[in-house]
């Protein structure tokens, strides 16, 4: 059980991961024309954080609001 302002923050959390990490993906695909190593660096990076985003997701499913909370 967890209380309410926790998963709403954990929510938020959530979608900043989720949108940062595809926001880095894509601005490391436009600059990897450029500079191949820096753009498969901002790549990994934004994929990475966006698979985060996407366990924090199932994270978020199993837990359940505190009914006192």
């Amino acid at each position: 059980m967890v209380a309410p302002h926790t998963l709403q923050r954990l929510h938020k959390l959530i979608w900043v991961l989720i949108y940062g990490g595809l926001l880095t993906l894509v601005l490391g695909i436009a600059t990897a024309r450029r500079d191949e190593a820096t753009g498969w660096v901002l790549m990994v990076g934004g994929g990475v954080v966006a698979a985060v985003g996407v366990v924090l997701i199932a994270v978020r499913a199993r837990l359940q609001a505190d009914p006192q909370g």
